[in-house]
């Protein structure tokens, strides 16, 4: 498995594209991206949870209803949510984009992030489609990125090249996300392209078992967005051996989509709105799957604990806090404490009581920008990780005008 350049467009026969049409009030913020396959490519998608759902969400999960796709289009700056007309505009997107490309409609898939409750123009994406089209390239991905980015201030984009049936593929992915975000499935917009030839429900079962231990692990502020999702397109260009079933390929496919998710999702929380540390919450010694989520998932959610990592205050007693009102079943006898940082480890806590330990020594630890949280709870086998980050008084500056 090896870490390649590239993004989306890293994988055989996808190109991409991104610019600035005329959404957003700012000139130099890209706002509309385009990723476009050569062929019509296996599709899956996973959607928020959210009632209140965006109108592309909709639209996309009609359009790929039959497992196949073969571009996205994506505005930022608005998010066409609870508009009358939204379904109207979002199949105009697509009928647009699918025109322009010489493709159907129907294989089209549409995604739109920003204000919610405010009238999506269709006037400048129309404008802009044709000039997307035109831009379109193998070195697109970056420009996509920052096409779908809306309070994010760095792109995300990853690549992997892996061999599978003796065949050289790869897989890559952009992402946006840096507020609005909380599990469950979808809290960001995700686009993954590979070349790997698989079968539409292998490519849904891959992606929707994936996501259980990396995007549902993540939260930045507790509030699940409405029109995110992580749609993943797999044009079998690389031209190895169809996967079809469980297999020792679809294990080496499960490894690669791990590997490109699990960096988005470190790369997403890192950027959380007005973050200033990335915080990584390992939880060891549970005794079932879901209690290690449940309790890594509550400690990385916490408000009180956010706040101390922003002040570089070793109080461990937000973690255990955190553990008690989680709704895990949980000896708090048995847990330990350590936080962990390029600075160092220092133990806190161990058998659910503090011990004595270096104020200075962590301080120093907690002052670095990536922090883990590791937590025993001694009780049995199962482990899992949690990403979020630190509170800051930046993060209500920018909600406190996001809209306007």
């Amino acid at each position: 498995m090896q870490i390649i350049s590239g993004g989306v467009c890293a994988a055989k026969g996808f190109s991409a594209s991104g610019i600035h049409c005329g959404i957003r009030r700012n000139h130099t913020k890209k706002d509309l991206a385009l990723i476009v396959s050569e062929v019509k490519a296996a599709a899956a998608a996973v959607y928020t949870t959210n009632l209140v759902k965006g109108a592309p969400l909709t639209v996309t999960k009609r359009h790929i209803a039959d497992g196949y796709a073969q571009a996205v289009i994506c505005n930022s700056g608005n998010a066409n949510t609870c508009n009358a007309n939204g379904e109207e505009i979002a199949e105009q997107m697509s009928d647009l984009t699918a025109k322009a490309l010489g493709i159907s409609a129907d294989d089209v898939v549409v995604a739109s992030t920003g204000v919610i409750g405010q009238p999506l123009d269709i006037t400048p994406i129309a404008a802009g489609i044709p000039v997307l089209c035109e831009q379109l390239s193998r070195d697109g991905s970056r420009a996509a990125a920052e096409g779908i980015m809306t309070t994010d201030t760095v792109a995300k984009e990853i690549a992997v090249q892996f061999v599978i049936g003796g065949k050289t593929c790869t897989l890559g992915g952009i992402a946006k996300g840096s507020g609005m975000i909380h599990p469950n499935m979808a809290t960001m917009l995700v686009f993954l392209t590979t070349d790997v030839k698989i079968a539409p429900a292998m490519l849904q079962k891959a992606l929707s078992t994936d996501i259980a231990a990396t995007f549902n692990m993540l939260s930045i502020d507790g509030d699940t967005s409405t029109n995110d999702m992580v749609t993943v397109l797999a044009n079998g260009l690389a031209d190895n051996p169809e996967i079809t079933e469980d297999s020792e390929d679809f294990k080496t496919f499960m490894q690669a989509l791990n590997t490109v998710t699990v960096h988005l999702c470190r790369t997403i929380a890192g950027d959380g709105e007005g973050a200033t540390k990335l915080l990584e919450c390992q939880v060891t010694g549970a005794d079932t799957l879901d209690t290690a989520r449940t309790v890594a998932k509550s400690v990385v959610c916490s408000s009180l604990l956010k706040a101390a990592m922003f002040g570089a205050d070793a109080n461990w007693g937000r973690v255990l806090c955190a553990i008690g009102y989680s709704g895990a079943k949980v000896d708090v006898t048995r847990v330990s404490v350590s936080f962990r940082s390029p600075k160092g480890t220092v133990a806190v806590c161990e058998n659910g009581a503090g011990i004595p330990f270096s104020e200075e020594q962590a301080k120093e630890i907690l002052l670095e920008r990536d922090i883990e949280i590791l937590v025993g709870l001694g009780d049995g086998s199962y482990d899992a990780t949690a990403w979020g980050c630190d509170l800051t008084y930046d993060y209500v500056k920018i909600n406190g005008d996001y809209r306007t």
